[in-house]
């Protein structure tokens, strides 16, 4: 059997990796890169395999920097099944066609044709079956595919591969256990090979009680300055965690009663998605919505899906608070509010994710005190402010915990591969792999291959 790394080697997106044998070739993950121009221009380039000849992709969820290219595979051959759990399914009918009406506009503007059209979106959507967590699926010849819980967003998974002779785990995206809304990432053993990500392999997270104390100082100092608190936020369970904390800061009167604002209509969408699910909740949030406390709604929030409701938030005086996508300022709502206030010495802009190398965000986030947005040059001059315990990926000591759990059975893996990161994330987490777990590891280039 064979790894092929295609993707998400040394870069945080565009997750993409070929596992084959002489009977079965299958995908985990087929994702957009992101970020640069550089990073988009590779989306369109071929594949490097026969997308006719792939028999399975499985999708760890349904973050675009890990299903965006799925409609291209379909669009170039590709004919076989995919497979993700039940709440990944629903999400993906969401976040794709979302994310084609960008991929067109940037068609449109550039003058060139977009990735995918919507025949290939639909005939995509046709291949994918949605599976419960720990439901055996057999693929024949003695292998066998098994989604565990990797608590990052809802539905997220661990992919664990069974061949005959060896088992081989691909973390997708892993957790910042413990989370608002998810239970914890679930552990793995037996492993004989490890594919793990590594976003902040070289970071540390604020503790859970840290964030929130962090979170309430931000939002109370900005009310206090009577300023405005931008949130670019992903429209995936970032935005459904502030609303469940939010929530809970005003049933227990820890900060002022100010408007906020979800401006954002994938994330209003994926928040009905969130409610439609709850049974991948963990037991403190089951347990507020039986107690009949909808913890995605509180006097003050304003939802607002069209375009005319986005511009009347411009109306509401400050203080107010507006999470808006997208995530790293790459696109959405929140430009034109960073537009507005970014240059207001009163205002905030709180980051709570990864902004990845290259992003607006991570410009921002770097400190330069001028940025271009939508064509216009913007001076920053409000307060810059970054919350990483808000962030959905582990952090470096949990990585190190979630690989060490395959230990516990007495087998050691023999070799952990480590993606989904930048170079220095990756390589400092492939060192302290080695050095403090004593596991072979590695972190692998775009194209590299692996006999395994």
């Amino acid at each position: 059997m064979k790894i092929f790394f295609y993707g998400g080697a040394r870069s945080v997106t565009g997750a993409n990796y070929l596992l084959e044998n002489e009977s079965i070739k299958m995908l985990i993950d087929c994702g957009l890169n992101q970020g640069t121009k550089y990073a988009e221009d590779l989306n369109y380039q071929p594949f490097n395999y026969n997308p006719e000849e792939i028999d399975y992709v499985f999708v760890t969820h349904s973050h675009i920097d890990h299903i965006g290219r799925l409609p291209k595979l379909f669009k170039d051959g590709f004919g076989g099944k995919i497979y993700t759990t039940v709440a990944t399914r629903d999400l993906m009918a969401v976040a794709l066609p979302d994310n084609m009406k960008q991929i067109q506009q940037e068609a449109k503007e550039n003058g060139h044709p977009p990735l995918f059209e919507q025949k290939d979106l639909d005939g995509l959507m046709s291949l994918v079956q949605g599976i419960n967590y720990y439901e055996p699926i057999d693929l024949g010849d003695g292998v066998k595919v098994i989604f565990h819980d990797a608590g990052h967003i809802l539905g997220s998974a661990i992919i664990e591969v069974q061949w005959p002779d060896k088992k081989i785990f691909f973390s997708g995206d892993l957790g910042n256990s413990p989370t608002p809304l998810l239970r914890p990432s679930d552990t793995i053993s037996g492993a004989d090979y490890v594919v793990v990500e590594s976003a902040y392999g070289d970071r540390v997270h604020e503790a859970r009680a840290e964030r929130k104390e962090k979170l309430i100082s931000v939002i109370e100092n900005t009310i206090g300055r009577e300023g405005v608190l931008m949130i670019p936020s992903f429209a995936i369970e970032r935005t459904q965690e502030l609303l469940f904390e939010l929530n809970e800061f005003f049933n227990t009167n820890r900060i002022p009663k100010v408007p906020i604002f979800i401006d954002s209509p994938l994330a209003i969408k994926m928040t009905a998605v969130y409610k439609k699910h709850s049974e991948y909740f963990n037991k403190e949030a089951v347990y507020l919505i039986k107690s009949g406390d909808d913890i995605f709604d509180f006097p003050g929030l304003k939802m607002t899906a069209t375009t005319e409701e986005s511009k009347m938030i411009n109306d509401i005086p400050p203080p107010k608070i507006i999470i808006a996508g997208s995530g790293m300022s790459q696109g959405g709502r929140i430009l034109h509010h960073e537009i507005r206030y970014l240059p207001d010495p009163k205002s905030t802009i709180l980051f709570v994710g990864y902004q990845v190398d290259g992003s607006l965000g991570r410009r921002i986030q770097k400190g330069e005190k001028e940025v271009r947005i939508l064509g216009q040059s913007v001076p920053v001059n409000c307060h810059v402010e970054n919350l990483s315990g808000y962030s959905a990926h582990a952090d470096q000591p949990g990585l190190l915990k979630w690989i060490a759990g395959s230990k516990q059975d007495g087998k050691k893996p023999k070799e952990v591969f480590v993606v989904q990161g930048e170079e220095e994330a990756a390589g400092t987490l492939a060192n302290l792999v080695h050095d403090n777990l004593g596991i072979n590891a590695i972190a692998p280039q775009t194209g590299d291959s692996f006999e395994l």
